[in-house]
């Protein structure tokens, strides 16, 4: 009986605080929803140049790490604080080659067929950076996020310049309609809660 108390006290502490804000040094709230983090800046810039001055932030990543030791792919949920409107982007950060821009991303969800995305119609970057691509087309942002609300994971195929076989990950949307509640409760708030 002792043994399985002390392996509940050893599993309490391995495990992130649940449903627990946390103000990190970068100067953002944040807090852990299963696989996804997101996160809402102290302060609100209405006048920044990037989406980073006036939005809150939820994303997972790949498993595969690049040479940072960031996810070499991520999925990201930006919520604009100022309008509350919600984008979708897909970070392509991966070491060896880059996103084949010629050929479309594909997202699976299980069940489901494939739904591509190609560069120029339904993804596009912005803000000048050059590894994130946003899903440009409002009304198929709008059913993948509520796809995402369904379903426990997805499957991203980015086609990789160079190579034949693209990269295929698997990524957890478990923790995304928290992730979603804290950046609505959250978007307009930069005081402590």
């Amino acid at each position: 009986m002792r043994y399985v108390a002390r392996l509940a006290a050893l599993l309490l502490l391995t495990v992130p605080a649940a449903a627990e804000p946390f103000h990190h040094s970068y100067g953002e709230w944040r807090e852990y929803f299963r696989d996804w983090l997101a996160s809402c800046p102290d302060t609100i810039n209405e006048d920044s140049t990037d989406y980073y001055g006036y939005s809150c932030f939820a994303s997972t990543g790949s498993q595969a790490l690049n040479s940072a030791n960031l996810p070499a792919y991520k999925l990201t949920l930006i919520r604009n604080r100022l309008d509350g409107e919600l984008d979708l982007a897909i970070t392509v950060a991966a070491d060896q080659g880059a996103y084949d821009e010629s050929r479309p991303m594909r997202l699976l969800f299980a069940g489901d067929g494939p739904v591509m995305l190609n560069m120029g119609e339904h993804i596009e970057t912005r803000f000048n950076v050059t590894n994130q691509y946003f899903v440009a087309d409002a009304e198929l942002e709008a059913r993948l996020i509520e796809r995402m609300k369904e379903r426990a994971s997805l499957k991203l195929v980015v086609p990789m310049t160079g190579e034949e076989q693209p990269a295929d990950i698997w990524l957890s949307l478990q923790g995304v309609m928290g992730s979603l509640d804290f950046m609505a409760s959250n978007a307009r708030k930069v005081e402590q809660y």
